[in-house]
C-alpha cells in the first residue's frame, strides 16, 4: 500500500458497484477497497459484499465481527480514501440512519454514553 493514497470521491465509488462488468468497489470506515479479485474467495459468498459494492459497508462489516485475518485482507485490498467532502458526508448519513444528531451540543452526553455502552459491548 503506498504511503500517498489516492483519494476517490463518493461519486467514483458508486460507480464501481459490480455490475454489467464493472469494478466492484466499498467503502469501509471512510478507506476505499477493491474488492473485485477478491469476491469469489470471500468465506461468506460474493453475494456479501456485491450486496455493498459501490456503497459504505462499514455498518454491516462491522456489526458482522470480523478475524485479525480478514482484517489483514481487507487491508491488502485499500486502493485509496474518501475525499475529506465526501468523508464528512458519509458521516452525517450514517449518524442520521442510526439516529445520531450530531449537530446538537445539547445531545452530547447522550452520545458519549452511548459510545461507552457500545464499546462495552464490542469489547466485552
Amino acid at each position: 500500500m503506498p504511503s500517498e493514497l489516492k483519494q476517490y470521491t463518493m461519486a467514483e465509488v458508486e460507480s464501481c458497484d459490480g455490475k454489467d462488468g464493472h469494478l466492484a468497489w466499498l467503502v469501509i470506515r471512510d478507506n476505499v477497497y477493491d474488492v473485485t479479485r477478491y469476491l469469489e474467495e470471500h468465506p461468506g459468498s460474493s453475494e456479501l459484499i456485491e450486496e455493498w459494492a459501490g456503497k459504505d459497508g462499514t455498518k454491516p462489516f462491522e456489526e458482522f465481527g470480523h478475524s485479525s485475518d480478514a482484517l489483514r485482507t481487507l487491508r491488502s485490498l485499500q486502493i485509496g480514501v474518501l475525499e475529506e467532502q465526501d468523508q464528512a458526508k458519509n458521516r452525517k448519513a450514517r449518524a442520521a440512519k442510526s439516529g445520531i444528531i450530531t449537530d446538537s451540543t445539547a445531545d452530547e452526553p447522550k452520545l458519549k454514553k452511548r459510545s461507552k455502552r457500545r464499546m462495552f459491548i464490542l469489547c466485552g
